[in-house]
């Protein structure tokens, strides 16, 4: 094999966990290739799941707060948009984010390789590309990045033209009149939030008894207040019997015996790591029945040099952390192991409409440790800038020990919730005793801000303690 085609590293998969272990090692001095299997770069991050489903709802928050303003709606004006007006929008920022990404690697002069990899040995991976032809690469050690895709059970046809999946529903170009999205976690209550906000009649079908059950409960409880308020139906501890596609829509068989019907079906329940198709078994390697990887503190696979990272590993299947864990394995393979590990307390950000954000300990998991706490609450509707801007819906929950006043868990339920969480986690993380509730008490906030929740919430918990 030549030595064009040798590389000291291939990277599988340009997202966030390609793209930072593709960087970390091409600026370690690394001849280094990445192989993607799409036409462009990025990853499900960049085209289907993050930056598309949060530009959609950006879009429809954005015109929901120009219908609900009385300056507009007194001169009788309101603004519509169908799904498909939307997904343009989308589709801007994608295309900026794709372009931006693709100048990393050329700025940094990684070989890039578009086509579909499989291993043929543990050294060496065919590439087939677009027109079909193959290619062979060799390299002394590989990076899976594939990421995943939505989860497809046998019983269900996802060839119907009214069945879709998180992925698919991006190719949605009929305007429904009624949804039902099966599958109430994360992606799930996203989507149910932007149909909801164009209009849409949303039915959400939860296999578990509460939504997002991983929150703090009384986050979860108000996200499920808020979308009964808004319209949203959903139904609890339900699963599907069967799947039936008609003509022009969708019927749900559930367990239980009920029967609902709707134009189309969202079906969002669970992901599966691509490595279906590397022809892992070659490698000595095999993935799990979810599809994923086991791998070391390094990063590394049962098979010395070859690396994972991203959703191939499964928790905690972020695009930011995957971006860490593609830094930290560049790290690995340079330097002979990676001392970097994720941090404990990693921020969650749920784009629902209003979003949801939170960092550290819920009041659920205090209580059974027996960890003796305060909670302090700031309610939006209290402070002057959510006045001002309109967006009065939400608090902050500050919870902290009630005799060291370190900061345990911060939850935040309201528009821009996962950028207020910033603040208070930079606190939260600092070392000593640097981390208490005190700093927000202690510090001066510009005013009028949505940050000032941090003082009212901590002047809230500590006129509590006794």
């Amino acid at each position: 094999m030549s030595s064009l085609s040798h590389f000291d590293v291939i990277v599988i998969g340009s997202g966030p966990g390609g793209e930072g272990a593709a960087m970390g090692l091409t600026k370690a001095g690394f001849n280094v290739a990445i192989i993607e299997r799409e036409k462009s770069v990025g990853g499900g991050c960049t085209h289907w799941g993050t930056i598309p489903s949060k530009a959609l709802r950006h879009a429809v928050s954005r015109f929901t707060e120009f219908n609900n303003n009385p300056l507009f709606s007194k001169n009788n004006r309101s603004f519509d948009a169908s799904f498909d007006d939307i997904l343009t929008h989308a589709k801007t920022v994608i295309d900026k984010q794709t372009t931006l990404r693709q100048g990393f690697y050329d700025r940094n002069q990684c070989t890039l390789i578009f086509g579909a990899a499989q291993f043929t040995d543990a050294n060496t991976v065919t590439v087939t590309l677009e027109d079909g032809r193959t290619e062979q690469y060799s390299a002394d050690r590989f990076v899976i990045a594939t990421g995943s895709r939505p989860y497809h059970p046998d019983t269900v046809d996802f060839n119907h033209q009214r069945i879709y999946d998180s992925d698919s529903i991006l190719s949605l170009h009929h305007q429904p009149r009624h949804i039902i999205i099966y599958g109430a976690g994360v992606i799930g209550c996203e989507y149910a939030s932007i149909f909801r906000g164009l209009g849409v009649k949303t039915d959400l079908i939860n296999t578990r008894e509460q939504l997002l059950s991983f929150l703090d409960k009384e986050i979860s409880d108000a996200l499920s207040y808020h979308f009964g308020n808004s319209g949203i139906v959903i139904r609890n501890g339900e699963s599907f019997e069967k799947v039936e596609g008609t003509d022009d829509g969708v019927i749900v068989h559930l367990e239980s015996g009920k029967k609902m019907r709707a134009d189309c079906l969202l079906y969002a329940n669970g992901r599966t790591g691509n490595t279906d198709t590397l022809n892992l078994e070659v490698t000595g390697l095999k993935a799990d029945s979810r599809g994923q990887l086991t791998i070391n503190s390094n990063y590394q696979t049962e098979i010395n040099h070859i690396y994972a990272v991203g959703d191939v590993i499964g928790y905690p299947s972020l695009a930011s952390a995957a971006y860490d864990q593609g830094r930290f394995v560049a790290k690995a393979i340079a330097e002979g192991e990676s001392t970097q590990r994720l941090i404990e307390d990693i921020p969650t950000g749920i784009y629902t409409i209003p979003e949801i954000s939170s960092v550290g300990k819920t009041e659920q998991e205090l209580t059974a440790a027996k960890v003796p706490y305060e909670v302090g609450r700031a309610s939006f509707k209290h402070l002057a800038r959510a006045q001002i801007s309109g967006k009065d819906i939400g608090s902050l929950k500050i919870l902290f020990h009630r005799e060291t006043k370190e900061i345990l868990g911060i939850h935040c339920f309201g528009e821009r919730a996962a950028e207020i969480i910033h603040i208070g986690q930079a606190i939260m993380e600092q070392p000593g005793k640097a981390n208490t509730i005190d700093y927000f008490v202690n510090t001066t906030f510009n005013y009028p801000t949505m940050a000032e929740a941090y003082r009212v919430a901590a002047l809230n918990g500590l006129n509590r303690l006794f």
